[in-house]
């Protein structure tokens, strides 16, 4: 059965299978280019808000209208904005980063085991030689570079909304990038949504986190 509003349609038969089979609807209509997909001046990327790569300004665009030039920096190049919010706060430019190709559990993750205070999914990472640990709650656990963030990582190589987790009850968590610049790796894999698993190292920017279950 196929609903329109708008210029959405809705595939009823669609939407009910996928929730059947466990997978929730957003991670398949979050559309079908690629998260971290770059845009030039003059092309025609199609409707949304879209953003500067070099200065973080924002344009909305129709279906037809065509990418200017940022009119704050007069670069070229875009990426869609977020699709968790109508506009992303990007206020500094995101630092490209290199990642390493090394993917080794780290030895203090035994340490960082027995500092978990209940049950359930933690992510851990160590920072200057400090352990933290952080609970995953049910729901939607935001991660980046904003201080509005769950897990905020204040670093240039974090965008301000990088990835999201989401942790539901009888599965394993799943993460999800939010359109980030850098793009979020699993044990160094790059993905846009993945399913995580006790021991998964997960790398936003130049942070990697390792999920830990208690």
């Amino acid at each position: 059965m196929l609903f329109t509003w708008g210029r959405s349609s809705i595939n009823v038969h669609q939407s009910v299978r996928g929730l059947r089979e466990g997978v929730s609807p957003i991670f398949n209509t979050a559309g079908t280019s690629p998260a971290g997909e770059a845009y030039a001046t003059g092309t025609m990327p199609g409707e949304g808000t879209f953003f500067c790569l070099v200065c973080g300004t924002q344009v909305s665009l129709h279906e037809t209208d065509e990418l200017p030039a940022c009119e704050r920096c007069g670069a070229s190049r875009f990426r869609r904005d977020s699709i968790f919010s109508s506009l992303q706060d990007h206020g500094s430019p995101t630092a490209e980063f290199a990642v390493s190709a090394e993917h080794e559990q780290p030895a203090w993750l035994d340490e960082a085991r027995q500092q978990l205070s209940g049950h359930g999914y933690h992510l851990a990472m160590r920072e200057q030689g400090k352990i933290e640990t952080f609970a995953l709650e049910h729901g939607w656990t935001r991660i980046g570079r904003c201080t509005t963030a769950d897990i905020c990582l204040d670093d240039p190589s974090v965008s301000r909304r990088h990835a999201i987790v989401n942790n539901k009850e009888g599965r394993g968590p799943r993460v999800l990038d939010d359109r980030s610049f850098n793009g979020i790796l699993v044990n160094g894999r790059n993905v846009d949504v993945a399913e995580l698993e006790p021991g998964d190292e997960l790398t936003i920017g130049r942070h990697s986190l390792y999920l830990l279950q208690a």
